[in-house]
């Protein structure tokens, strides 16, 4: 991103830093709230319940996201022991990447439906592009946040669609080496190797999909 500060392009740059704000807000609360209608009010108690970018966002998560590309908000807290369902593990690490495909769907329609109608602020350069970085950039969160490698949230979700021989190994393998592994793909791609570009060609490839004007 601070290429595009090299560049100039001071609107694209606050443009992709607000929605990939926006983007990691609405994923946290996702989490909180799921966790919330099972039975969890640890987030809430800590003030995480809330679309309030102030709470989610981590300063050097941030940071990170604008030096070298890849980054972090601030996980919500969870308490397992009080859930109420055994689905529930699977439900709160899916809510956060399905908050982002809800934003993807809603920006995109709603812009699809403004250039239908004719509304000549959705014709405006500037505007197009935050409506397009809005999409993209949830998408691609999305796509991301599904890799079942160290804390992302796939890492939830895969178990649940496995033997119970094979989740346990999952599970063993992935808390010894997942964030490794991911950590390694995150400094090859920041260096140079094409590592991530599936990731961004997923989720723009999910584009014809959540259209529906």
């Amino acid at each position: 991103m601070t290429s595009l500060l090299f560049q100039g392009n001071y609107f694209l740059f606050a443009a992709l830093l607000g929605a990939l704000i926006l983007s990691l807000t609405f994923h946290e609360f996702g989490h909180a709230f799921a966790a919330k209608q099972y039975g969890d009010d640890t987030a809430e108690r800590q003030g995480r319940l809330t679309l309030n970018p102030v709470a989610h966002i981590d300063p050097f998560g941030l940071l990170m996201v604008v030096l070298v590309g890849f980054g972090y908000a601030k996980p919500v807290p969870v308490d397992p022991r009080n859930f109420n369902s055994f689905w529930a593990q699977l439900v709160v690490a899916a809510a956060g990447p399905l908050a982002n495909l809800l934003i993807a769907i809603v920006v995109y329609n709603l812009y699809l439906y403004g250039i239908q109608e004719g509304w000549t602020t959705f014709r405006d350069p500037g505007v197009q592009q935050v409506f397009v970085l809005l999409v993209v950039v949830n998408l691609v969160l999305m796509v991301f946040n599904l890799i079942p490698l160290g804390p992302l949230d796939g890492h939830y979700i895969l178990p649940y669609f496995l033997p119970r021989v094979l989740a346990n190994q999952y599970r063993y393998y992935n808390a010894r080496y997942g964030t490794l592994v991911l950590m390694i793909l995150i400094l090859l791609s920041i260096v140079g190797l094409p590592i991530f570009r599936f990731v961004i060609s997923v989720g723009t490839s999910l584009l014809p999909y959540i259209r529906f004007i």
